[in-house]
């Protein structure tokens, strides 16, 4: 099976894949950005595709949500890894020998408070991902630089962890989803989805569609809104929604067709918190997808 991810071996990316399929012989397709990822997908290079779509510091990677929209593509699941970051370069270096830190602009964002305090001369530099520009010191003996990554980049490329920890937050979590092609049946234990719609551009649009959720017990646990292009001041909203039950569920989306302009789930799968296995392997060859 042949999973996209943006990065390489070791990256974060790599981490939630290895969390989905932890029992499965996966090749990993790597990409430099995240709408390699998509486009792997679109033209068969890869089965799925893993993509980070908000951290607890950074907030919501608004332009994921467009590249799954617009590619056409669905999310079947969910996994949360905890992030550490840590600053890392070659061995017998020092900070203080430290003139560029590099690292994926998420993760320079996560480790904002932390880069304050350096010195301002020092050079944040935003990379490909976390592991590439780690790889990258190695392979080229880069004196002087430095990169945040994960510890697990530091002991695969021999690199000397200069500082621990180092993200604003000890409880640092990213949320990544498994997206691909082909629209599923939703079993019985699916609890959240992700839709997208858009309003009328008028007074209360929006206040109705948050009360109706309320009225049928859907809880909204997230929403995004998104200029749409070609109009300007208009928005498209992103939404994550729980619910008990599928039916319930069913029946606001039917109730939603009638009252937005434009409606598309984005994805009906397990609420993931506990980082269970994905079933997307055992379903695809049940033949359920």
């Amino acid at each position: 099976m042949k999973i996209a991810i943006q990065g390489i071996e070791s990256s974060f990316h790599d981490m939630a894949t290895r969390l989905l399929f932890p029992d499965t012989d996966v090749e990993l397709v790597m990409c430099d950005t995240f709408e390699q990822v998509t486009e792997s997908i679109e033209n068969y290079s890869a089965d799925f595709g893993v993509l980070a779509i908000e951290n607890t510091i950074a907030g919501s990677i608004l332009p994921n949500y467009n590249l799954i929209d617009a590619s056409g593509l669905v999310i079947y699941d969910e996994v949360f890894l905890n992030i550490q970051m840590y600053i890392m370069a070659l061995e017998g270096q020092s900070i203080y020998d430290i003139e560029e830190v590099h690292s994926h602009p998420v993760a320079l964002l996560q480790c904002k408070d932390y880069l304050r305090k350096l010195p301002p001369q020092l050079k944040i530099i935003e990379g490909k991902d976390t592991a590439s520009e780690a790889k990258a010191i190695k392979e080229q003996n880069l004196k002087g630089v430095a990169a945040i990554a994960g510890k697990q980049v530091a002991e695969k490329f021999g690199l000397k962890i200069l500082d621990s920890n180092i993200q604003n937050m000890s409880d640092n979590q990213t949320r990544f989803v498994l997206i691909g092609k082909e629209v599923r049946v939703p079993d019985e234990n699916v609890n959240k989805a992700t839709l997208k719609f858009e309003l009328e551009h008028s007074a209360g649009s929006l206040s109705n569609i948050l009360q109706c959720f309320a009225a049928f017990s859907i809880n909204l646990t997230k929403i995004q809104s998104l200029p749409i292009v070609g109009k300007p001041w208009q928005y498209a909203f992103f939404v994550d929604v729980l619910f008990e039950d599928y039916s319930r569920f069913a029946e606001v989306v039917d109730l939603l067709k009638k009252t937005v302009t434009e409606l598309k789930i984005l994805g009906v799968y397990k609420h993931n918190v506990e980082n269970e296995p994905s079933t997307i392997i055992k379903e695809t060859v049940d033949g359920k997808q």
